[in-house]
């Protein structure tokens, strides 16, 4: 049965695609989707219930980022990004959650994890300094998660690292104007954010090894909820992933919609050219296989939480590895659509071409990225050798 929140962006779709070429002009989501979205309840997916949340199963998440993705790609990567935030918050300090979510649990928190910070210890927590890029729908956010490496007593980062995610409110960074000019996801405002030297009290701080662990991170916040004990590579790529997926989805449908009538420069109709469509029906078998093996790979994980069992590297890798291969399989096959539409579907005029711009600078995410992923996962499942240092990392 699909969730009420994806129930009520399938009804609300039209209007968030009304929307999509003035979020793209602004670049930054509009008001009105905006609106949308916190009407819908995306955000509150993977909140937890005390604060208003449905604490979702994280397939019910993911379906509701493609469905809001399909009708414009920006907004919904905006929802992949920082729908995954409450997530986290969840397993903060309990005072923190009080702090962002108290007075109004539609607070949206924004990123980037990177590690593009400096944090040097001092009484009671952190000095943070840094430089941060891709911080995904910023503009309408209060709070913000920042990736940092903690320094050592000579200021550099410590050896051998340690990574944390810390948190700050609006008032302690900057976010750098004109930041974002892109050819695709250009409504996502993924802007630059500046800390300068701001204070970050220990409570707001979590070391990034243990959440991406997932169990240990739980335990320590006192959450029992299946969907917290997950592990943060897990999570994360979920989200960016089912985005890239969605607007792949959003392309097929625009694509059936312009060659339903088409007429080609050579008086053939589209709908007696065997050849396009033949083109047509593998590349929507292969979106929704991309689309089955991404809900799949997270379910699996859930049901081994659910069940008691441990979730192993193995099964980590397995997973990454293909998710990434879900995202490329996509875009793919947008492109093979793409490059039998036409030439005027490369006009402005039309959706496709935002859809075809969105899903390959969504490619460009980092955890899309096959070489390690596919190198380590490789080498796990031979079981040849352990996957150490960077071969583990992003897993």
């Amino acid at each position: 049965m699909s969730h009420e929140v994806v129930r009520r962006v399938t009804e609300l779709g039209d209007r968030l695609a009304a929307h999509a070429a003035e979020t793209e002009q602004l670049g930054r989501l509009s008001d009105q989707s905006v609106a949308l979205v916190r009407e819908a309840g995306v955000m509150r997916m993977l909140q937890p219930t005390e604060f208003g949340g449905y604490a979702a199963h994280p397939r019910d998440f993911a379906e509701a980022v493609m469905a809001v993705s399909r009708y414009c790609g920006s907004t919904g990567w905006v929802c992949g990004v920082g729908g995954v935030h409450p997530w986290e918050m969840a397993l903060m300090d309990r005072k923190l959650q009080d702090e962002v979510w108290g007075e109004d649990p539609d607070i949206w928190i924004a990123s980037p994890y990177a590690a593009q910070g400096i944090a040097t210890p001092v009484e009671g927590g952190y000095r943070l300094r840094g430089h941060w890029n891709f911080s995904s729908g910023t503009d309408h956010c209060d709070w913000i998660f920042l990736g940092a490496l903690v320094a050592g007593p000579d200021g550099a980062p410590a050896q051998p690292p340690k990574v944390l995610h810390v948190v700050l409110p609006r008032a302690d960074y900057t976010i750098v104007e004109d930041s974002w000019d892109v050819i695709g996801l250009c409504g996502t405002g993924s802007k630059d954010v500046l800390v300068e030297d701001a204070f970050i009290p220990e409570y707001r701080t979590i070391d990034a090894g243990e959440v991406a662990e997932g169990e240990s991170a739980a335990a320590r916040a006192g959450r029992t909820d299946t969907v917290y004990r997950l592990p943060f590579w897990a999570m994360f790529p979920l989200g960016i992933t089912a985005a890239v997926i969605g607007i792949a989805e959003g392309a097929m449908a625009a694509h059936l919609d312009y060659q339903r009538e088409r007429v080609t420069a050579m008086h053939t109709r589209i709908k007696d050219d065997p050849y396009v469509l033949y083109a047509i029906s593998e590349a929507a078998a292969e979106i929704a296989a991309s689309r089955t093996q991404l809900l799949d790979g997270i379910s699996r994980l859930y049901d081994q939480i659910e069940a008691g069992e441990a979730v192993s590297f193995a099964d980590r890798s397995m997973v990454r590895r293909n998710q990434t291969r879900c995202a490329w399989r996509a875009v793919t096959a947008v492109d093979e659509i793409f490059a039998r539409s036409g030439g005027n579907a490369a006009r402005r005029t039309g959706v496709l071409q935002r859809f075809w711009r969105d899903a390959h600078v969504g490619l460009q995410h980092a955890i899309h990225t096959p070489g390690s992923i596919y190198h380590s996962s490789a080498l796990t499942a031979m079981g040849v050798e352990v996957p150490e240092g960077p071969l583990r990392a992003l897993i």
